[in-house]
């Protein structure tokens, strides 16, 4: 494993005290797996707490903050490293922090390996000898796309239940039967966790998914879908099998999700658009539920979902909230899920118009974002996946961009200043004469200001403010 100089040099003075430092958890996890390790986590077995801190203060600032656990921050050049002393834990209350903690130097690395939740993040590496120590197979778990728990102490913290999503999520892993047990029995824990780390889990899980279906499929397989109500709605909802060949809604989102991230622009995006993009495809059917019945249509017994347009909002909302959600990303995911159906309302010829209004309403989010969606959730029902539509969908990204509301929604170009200088005085009379100009904007009437002045201008001579004729002074718009 490469390992930065700065952290090399610190190794190499703990090991000179007596310590035995091994490199633990995700770095080596993700260094087997081909991945660049990026935090690096160090546990230091043969040397006491005061021992270690003494060694690492000649590198740089070091933070005590973890004393009583026995971890050590420490800055090395531009970057921050946890070292820890193996430590025994021990259940003592409800929730993922009702431990207690023991740090012991000289506990077998056997079992301090234990105390970790995956078997994949309970590989160590030894940096001298170059060599792992894995105690409970986690590389051949690795090998085998498996992932399982350490041992019993698994269903003392339900946030590994959570943790074992999005790993499923990230890696493409398939959870151990055994693995699902234990989760199930612990199902009714959920309330004991913290909704911000019920949060960073899902936070995880939609940034960094390589499979987001796994981590759906974790929830299922251990019961924890019904802890997500709007989620768990859509396990076995029939749908038009004309429509959805693949199977119910569970199935389809789960192939949308899978196909929004093999896109070719999915690895360009910042992890904020993968964020959104990877719940509005998840909610993009939570309006079905709530409105899903089965009635006679051409003498043919069939599933519809009348008023699901209407109905997508408010599940969305709930879900992310009740996941714990900041506020503002229900903001950016709803109207992308409320308008994902804009390609089926369409029976027309692409319109400018209709784009820019489009691109309107889907604001804060972007109408590129929103044929992301579209074409990632054409691409959920790969049986039926049509040229025709993809075609459709190119053309709505080929417009837009040629009408430069792709990646920003249309902002109006008539304000109040202009009527102001027209010598009227503001006032709550003006939003009639605003709303008119910007409709007009975006049907095309005008592309830019002096455009709009004009425009403004002779809507006011037909359409007179409190009944009054507007006079104003040409020379004011030279």
């Amino acid at each position: 494993m490469e390992i930065p100089p700065p952290l090399q040099s610190a190794l190499v003075a703990l090991r000179r005290i007596g310590g035995r430092p091994r490199l633990v958890g995700g770095c080596v996890r993700d260094w087997l797996l081909g991945l660049t390790p990026k935090d690096f986590d160090i546990e230091v077995f043969g040397i006491d707490y005061e021992q270690m801190g003494r060694a690492l203060s000649a590198f740089g600032s070091t933070d005590l903050v973890g004393r009583s656990f026995g971890v050590l921050k420490v800055r090395l050049a531009d970057a921050k490293y946890d070292f820890s002393l193996p430590r025994w834990e021990s259940k003592t209350g409800e929730g993922h922090r009702g431990f207690a903690v023991a740090p012991d130097p000289d506990l077998p690395e056997a079992e301090a390996a234990a105390r970790r939740d995956f078997t994949i993040n309970s590989i160590a590496y030894d940096p001298f000898e170059k060599r792992l120590i894995d105690p409970h197979g986690g590389e051949r778990d690795l090998r085998a796309c498996l992932l399982r728990h350490t041992g019993p102490a698994f269903v003392e913290d339900p946030l590994r239940v959570l943790r074992g999503m999005q790993f499923a999520a990230r890696f493409d892993l398939t959870l151990a039967p055994e693995t699902a047990v234990l989760a199930k029995s612990i199902r009714d824990t959920f309330n004991e966790l913290p909704i911000e780390r019920i949060w960073s889990e899902w936070d995880k899980w939609a940034k960094k998914a390589a499979k987001p279906s796994r981590g759906l499929l974790v929830l299922k397989q251990t019961g924890w879908l019904t802890h997500f109500p709007e989620l768990s709605a859509l396990d076995g909802l029939p749908q038009k099998s004309e429509w959805h060949p693949e199977g119910n809604a569970f199935v389809q989102t789960s192939h949308s999700l899978d196909a929004l991230v093999t896109l070719p622009e999915w690895n360009s995006y910042p992890e904020a658009v993968r964020q959104l993009l990877s719940f509005a495809v998840l909610a993009h059917d939570f309006g079905k539920a709530p409105t899903a019945s089965q009635g006679l249509r051409g003498h043919r017994l069939r599933w519809a979902s009348p008023g699901y347009k209407a109905a997508r909002a408010a599940p969305t909302k709930s879900f992310l909230q009740r996941i714990g959600a900041p506020l503002d990303l229900v903001d950016y995911v709803r109207p992308l899920v409320v308008n994902r159906l804009a390609r089926h309302a369409s029976r027309n010829p692409l319109r400018d118009a209709s784009i820019r209004y489009l691109a309107y309403k889907v604001a804060p989010a972007t109408l590129e974002q929103l044929i992301t969606v579209m074409m990632s959730d054409h691409l959920g029902r790969p049986s039926i996946a049509s040229a025709e539509a993809i075609s459709w969908i190119q053309q709505l990204k080929d417009t837009a961009q040629r009408l430069e509301v792709g990646s920003r929604a249309p902002k109006p170009i008539v304000l109040g200043r202009h009527i102001i200088a027209l010598g009227i005085a503001p006032g709550p009379h003006f939003k009639k004469a605003l709303d008119a100009a910007f409709k007009s904007q975006l049907d095309g009437a005008f592309y830019d200001e002096s455009g709009g002045l004009e425009w403004i201008q002779n809507y006011l001579r037909v359409h007179p403010i409190r009944g009054k004729w507007i006079f104003y002074h040409e020379s004011k718009f030279r």
